[in-house]
């Protein structure tokens, strides 16, 4: 992975369709978890085979976000991301610049946070079956982190091969901050007055411990290995890509890498005149969990999760 190789590794006996994972005691998860750790230690991102949730979860959920994006603007502005702070919501093209040095990213999402929140206004009546077909979803990656998240306990050597997933345990509700985003991407039309150095999404790494990325098959998306240049992460049919984020690599003492990633605007007119969608599930621990060098270095000051969080978020809206 020297070369900046994403790796492809099969998770099928940890994956969902697996109701019974062999015991973290197995030389078959000793393995996957050598693996995984060595593309968590290296370049930061892995492909994930047989992960478990289906195309068709996939699809159906592309379909309610479609429906959603499609909307006139007047209308998709009444679910607007709020200013208070709620990560729950629609974002407008240009809103985001996470490259604050770059103009606001060619892209729009909608940001679900809290499943049970009963303040937050969800597109049911606009879009059929919205909510219920993004809370599976939603509910689906909860239960594929927390196995990832034993895998990544075990690469690290923790005493505890669940204590990660535990930290985690509040996914979904007000006490975690985890996000799933629908990331909306519009075709680009000639003469459309694209700013200079604007882009579809400004070169970032993510905030939290892991990210679950589903990508449609337009590709785009580029990662930076470390000492290396930017290299196409390219769609694979059937995949998972999972990347470290930032508080996961301060947790960790750099043991693991949080790699900065990109989408630019293509240079080829085909692509540019096509929408590019993207499933991300941002994923954080429960926000009063002290994030602490886990190897005892305090190499970095402790702090929260959820003060982590709204430092980034401040540099980011």
């Amino acid at each position: 992975m020297a070369d900046g190789t994403i790796p492809v590794v099969d998770f099928g006996i940890m994956g969902l369709n697996c109701k019974a994972p062999p015991s973290h005691d197995d030389e078959s998860v000793k393995a996957l978890a050598e693996k995984i750790y060595t593309a968590f230690s290296t370049i930061g991102f892995v492909y994930l085979t047989n992960h478990g949730i289906s195309d068709t979860e996939i699809s159906d959920i592309r379909k309610v976000g479609d429906d959603f994006f499609n909307l006139e603007v007047d209308v998709k502005r009444q679910f607007t991301r709020p200013s208070d702070g709620r990560n729950f919501g629609w974002v407008s093209l240009e809103r985001e610049s996470l490259n604050p040095s770059r103009p606001g990213d060619l892209k729009e999402a909608f940001n679900i946070c809290e499943l049970e929140d009963d303040t937050q206004k969800w597109p049911d009546q606009e879009v059929s079956e919205f909510k219920p077909v993004v809370t599976a979803f939603y509910k689906k990656c909860t239960a594929l982190t927390c196995r990832i998240l034993d895998v990544i306990s075990m690469g690290l050597k923790l005493k505890d091969p669940n204590w990660l997933s535990q930290v985690h345990g509040a996914i979904g509700t007000s006490e975690n901050p985890t996000a799933l985003r629908l990331l909306y991407y519009p075709p680009i039309p000639e003469n459309s007055g694209i700013k200079p150095g604007q882009v579809r999404c400004g070169e970032h790494s993510d905030y939290g411990s892991i990210t679950l990325l589903f990508q449609d098959n337009v590709g785009g998306l580029e990662v930076l290995p470390v000492n290396g240049e930017y290299t196409p992460a390219k769609p694979i049919a059937g995949t998972v890509l999972v990347n470290i984020g930032d508080l996961m690599q301060r947790w960790t003492a750099d043991e693991l890498l949080s790699t900065k990633h990109r989408v630019l605007i293509p240079e080829e007119e085909l692509k540019r005149r096509v929408v590019r969608r993207s499933l991300a599930f941002f994923v954080h621990p429960d926000s009063e969990v002290m994030i602490e060098c886990l190897d005892g270095s305090n190499k970095y000051p402790p702090i929260t999760s959820m003060g982590y969080l709204q430092q980034r978020f401040a540099a980011t809206y």
